[in-house]
């Protein structure tokens, strides 16, 4: 089975003629765009909407194809000088559709008939949710000029911060036990069975940071000084408000979920002083030894085994995610392992114009990375739900968009642990899903106070390298508590997790324990109610590009507000700490 991707169902390089043509077709639709906003004065208001919506659609089926191939060739080599040119091209020529976007829709959002309009054309009743957010945004929206100048703007600044973070840490060295190897690699050994091979990656990881950390703390501020201008600029109260906002999430249900969090952070700490005691520590955890794989886990998996268990989990969900599945490792859907130049991690990518998906991770055959295959194909089974919508209508928002690919891992990992041989296996597994359960709640409510600490400070500080790895310390030991060492903690994880470096989504953080605990308490009720579930779930998923998050939780009876929702998906894992405890002194 060929172990890279195939993005020829884009083009089959920069000089394909589709790709050359599509550059061309997408110019004259920005030229279009320019043109309906210099006469859309005088235009009835339901011809402009109808004009509107079209060419948007049209640019954004273009820019789909395009901007993604460059990314995705860009993330598997990002020493490609051609993915980025194009793509710092592409981002240039988008630029050019803010001031007429804005015009148009300022137009859009003053017409008091706006609902009568949709009902009156059938053609834009599937965009009437996307219509009537343009309606609320309109406050936020800057003057015509002002949205040009800031998405050129945008172009030399937060993007090509992001890229500089992407350059440098896909391309650092890490000299391990005297020999060079990436990032992602070094970063993979920490979940290796031998305790020296953990100590010696973790360390050698930290002292490679030092010649890049500068740069990168540079870039990080940078970066977060712009978010807070814009934030300023549009009249957003700060940087999380404006992810709220456009998550289409209200505070009640972050307060709700991040009080359930803090409430059970003890239990976690418990759970981490048990893990200490068992691998011969005293006290709590020292970072190096927060992946330790533990009981008798031996198991390793080539592509095509990783594949057959998967397809063997997923046939007895769902027979649409069981074929999704199979399409994905046959059809080269997947890019498998690390390599110089391709970056660390694990990502999906909807290729809506192909109505597919390309997912990139850093696969080692343990058995961690085949849930991360089944996380990721979980955002693809998503991605697949709404391909059906129009391409205006495909974006789903930040939290609700770990929900499918967490559930993945949920579905994965119930059907391992009940499968379990012996007393050694089923540690191994709790232990396994208590891990990524420990990054969901502990080390997000970390990364989700650091980052918060990060926009708190920036307007009258600079913060250097060692400031950042003060704040990472500090919101680490808030989170982790007495359940880890101290000493041995992580004061770069600011550096290598690439969420912080976007200026256009902050917080990308709280969405995993929203989507850890969200997913939680669906299959709590799959388990519960079976097979009738699977048509609601996939309902629900079909609508997170069209409703707020709330709406969208109640067609699976969810009242996200409440926080006695999250504290039962909490409760969930708190029994499974009870038992990896007594599994353990035992």
């Amino acid at each position: 089975m060929n172990n890279t991707w195939d993005l020829t169902v884009l083009y089959s390089g920069f000089e394909d003629g589709s790709f050359v043509s599509d550059l061309k077709a997408m110019s004259d639709a920005i030229s279009e765009m320019a043109a309906l906003a210099d006469g859309a004065a005088a235009l009835a208001p339901d011809t402009l909407i109808l004009k509107y919506v079209k060419t948007k659609e049209e640019i954004t089926y273009l820019a789909g194809k395009l901007v993604i191939y460059c990314n995705l060739t860009y993330s598997a080599n990002t020493k490609d000088a051609d993915a980025a040119s194009y793509l710092g091209r592409l981002m240039g020529m988008l630029s050019a559709i803010a001031a007429p976007t804005a015009k148009i829709e300022k137009i859009i959002a003053a017409c008091d008939g706006l609902d009568e309009i949709i009902k009156a054309n059938p053609a834009l009743k599937e965009y009437e949710y996307m219509l009537k957010n343009i309606k609320r945004d309109s406050k936020y929206l800057l003057g015509d000029g002002e949205e040009t100048v800031f998405a050129k703007l945008n172009i030399s600044g937060a993007g090509a911060w992001s890229d500089l973070h992407s350059s440098l840490t896909s391309g650092v060295k890490v000299n391990y036990r005297g020999n060079e190897v990436t990032l992602s690699t070094v970063r993979n050994l920490a979940y290796d069975p031998d305790p020296a091979v953990r100590r010696d990656a973790y360390e050698a990881e930290l002292k490679c940071y030092d010649s890049i950390k500068d740069a990168v703390a540079f870039a990080l501020n940078s970066i977060k000084l712009q978010v807070l201008s814009e934030c300023e600029l549009r009249g957003y109260e700060s940087p999380l408000a404006k992810t709220l906002y456009t998550s289409r999430m209200r505070r009640e249900t972050l307060d709700a979920l991040m009080s359930a969090m803090e409430d059970y952070l003890p239990t976690f700490r418990k759970y981490l002083r048990a893990k200490a005691k068992a691998l011969g520590h005293e006290g709590g955890l020292p970072w190096y030894d927060l992946f330790a794989p533990m009981g008798k886990s031996d198991k390793t998996f080539t592509i095509d085994e990783a594949k057959d268990y998967l397809l063997n989990i997923f046939g007895g969900f769902d027979a649409e995610l069981h074929d999704m599945v199979k399409r994905a490792f046959e059809c080269r859907w997947i890019d498998f392992y690390p390599r110089e130049g391709k970056v660390g991690g694990a990502f999906d990518c909807a290729v809506a114009s192909a109505k597919e998906s390309r997912v990139l991770t850093n696969f080692d055959g343990s058995f961690s990375a085949v849930v991360t295959l089944a996380h990721e194909l979980g955002h693809s089974f998503h991605d697949s739900r709404i391909f059906s919508h129009s391409p205006l209508n495909q974006d789903y928002s930040m939290p609700v968009a770990e929900t499918a690919s967490t559930f993945n891992e949920v579905l994965v990992m119930d059907k391992a642990i009940s499968a379990a041989a012996d007393k050694d296996e089923r540690i191994a597994l709790i232990e396994n899903q208590l891990m990524d359960a420990c990054q969901i709640i502990v080390d997000i409510y970390s990364r989700y106070t650091f980052e918060a600490s990060v926009f708190e400070h920036r307007p009258s500080e600079f913060m250097s390298a060692d400031r950042m790895c003060e704040l990472m310390l500090a919101a680490q030991k808030k989170a982790y508590g007495d359940g880890l060492d101290e000493a041995v903690m992580h004061p770069y994880m600011w550096l290598c997790k690439g969420h912080y470096y976007s200026g256009g989504l902050s917080f990308y953080n709280f969405p995993y324990a929203f989507g850890g605990l969200f997913a939680r308490g669906l299959y709590a009720k799959y388990q519960k109610e079976g097979a009738p579930f699977v048509d609601t779930y996939k309902k629900m998923l079909y609508m997170t590009s069209v409703t707020d998050i709330e709406e969208c939780a109640a067609i699976a009876g969810v009242d996200l507000t409440e926080k006695s929702f999250w504290c039962a998906g909490l409760e969930s894992i708190a029994r499974q700490i009870e038992e990896f405890i007594s599994l353990v002194e035992n």
